[in-house]
């Protein structure tokens, strides 16, 4: 009877998953936690890329504010299951955000569109259908690229290359490294692009250059898919900072994009996005909405609805929508004031370096040009965290803070670390 004891606390003691080994932490969020935990009052944290305002706080829009009290204030509401697809007015109104309103994809019925979860779950879902239904296995990032694209893809078994992309000698676009590996890709393959405010570095290709970029894609029959995690965070013109996409949609091609409404709503942890598809026909669009039904339905069976009924009240409403683009272009305003006056500090320090890419650089990022040596140093010495090749948020600065970093970078630059 001891015997069987003994071995039942024994076999107890051995889990199943006992060969499971402990996964690397993921190095935005261990820059997150290490900021927690750091007891210094004067810490900055540069790293995660959400909107802070001039406080430090997260921003709540006044705008999400109203249109959560009317849904809230709205009786005929309810929380039954949405549609695999999600909500209808919802995906409609988001091909027009970003394909425009008078787009031939949307009048043709040539784009099918589905609620996802933020821009993650787009992409995600994208990638599976492609993994499926594509012919070509491989997709092209750039060099650097957001951290969790990969992630997106691998998983669905499509192959990731990398184009050239960013050029740490002038911390600017290596465009012409950029067309000669689209040049040389596989026929075919698909291309992820960032439409704007290109995370991590900051660097956006000219209007004339997405042109060149949209011949040689299509002359090379490469698939585009975008990333629209930033429009109207660039130029604070939801239809300029669209019109990459844009371009591809106007030749009659067909592309993929997954819109996020994360940065651009405030709305990080409702998690609300969309996938859209723009094919060749109504025909074909109807078919690829069939195949991406079945892929969302074993995978969170249908979207959740508070975040995507924030999204719809908001765009299908005029004032609404008004006060969203003022509020929109507040943050933007913010985010190039704290870029002017990071350099300017800078360049009264006479910081040796050229850091004029910090003005030109767009959106909510820069890529500094700091090495993981000064990037380690910084938070050593002065408690300010950032992504260790040196990318850092923007709107995690103020006017109060910025003397602060650059004082930091100044001491970084001058020990040679």
């Amino acid at each position: 009877m001891e015997s069987k004891n003994s071995n039942a606390k024994e076999s107890d003691c051995d889990s199943v998953f006992e060969h499971v080994t402990r996964a690397p932490d993921i190095p935005v969020y261990a820059v997150m936690v290490a900021y927690k935990e750091d007891p210094c009052p004067f810490k900055l944290n540069l790293g995660i890329g959400v909107y802070r305002t001039e406080e430090g706080k997260p921003l709540l829009l006044n705008v999400v504010r109203k249109a959560e009290k009317l849904l809230v204030n709205e009786l005929s509401a309810n929380k039954e299951d949405l549609p695999i697809t999600g909500i209808a007015e919802f995906n409609k109104l988001s091909a027009k955000l970003i394909f425009g309103a008078d787009s031939s994809a949307i009048q043709e019925n040539r784009a099918t569109t589905v609620q996802c979860l933020s821009g993650s779950g787009s992409l995600r879902i994208g990638a599976e259908f492609l993994a499926k239904h594509y012919h070509q296995r491989t997709v092209y990032m750039s060099q650097p690229t957001y951290a969790n694209h990969p992630n997106f893809f691998v998983p669905a078994g499509i192959t990731v290359k990398t184009y050239r992309y960013y050029d740490p000698t002038t911390c600017g676009l290596d465009f012409q490294g950029l067309l000669e590996d689209l040049g040389a890709a596989s026929f075919g393959a698909i291309v992820l692009l960032q439409t704007c405010g290109h995370n991590p570095t900051g660097v956006d290709p000219s209007l004339e250059q997405w042109e060149q970029i949209r011949k040689l894609m299509r002359l090379n029959g490469l698939l585009p898919f975008f990333d629209c995690a930033y429009q109207g965070f660039v130029s604070a013109s939801l239809d300029a900072d669209a019109q990459p996409v844009r371009m591809f949609v106007a030749d009659g091609g067909e592309c993929l994009t997954a819109l996020s409404y994360s940065k651009i709503m405030g709305l990080y942890a409702e998690r609300v996005g969309a996938l859209s598809i723009v094919c060749k026909t109504a025909d074909v669009a109807s078919r690829v909405e069939s195949q991406l039904k079945l892929i969302i339905r074993p995978m969170y069976s249908n979207p959740p609805i508070h975040g995507a009924s924030i999204v719809t009240a908001i765009l299908k409403d005029r004032e609404m929508y008004g006060e969203w683009v003022t509020e929109l272009k507040a943050m933007t305003d913010r985010i190039t004031i704290m870029r002017q006056q990071l350099y300017n500090a800078l360049h009264d320090r006479a910081i040796p370096g050229d850091w004029s890419h910090i003005t030109k650089q767009v959106g909510m990022f820069s890529l500094t040009g700091l090495n993981a040596e000064q990037v380690a140093f910084l938070t050593k010495e002065y408690h300010i965290y950032m992504s260790s090749d040196g990318r850092i948020n923007l709107s995690g600065l103020s006017t109060r803070t910025v003397p602060y970093l650059a004082d930091a970078i100044h001491a970084a630059v001058a020990l040679n670390v």
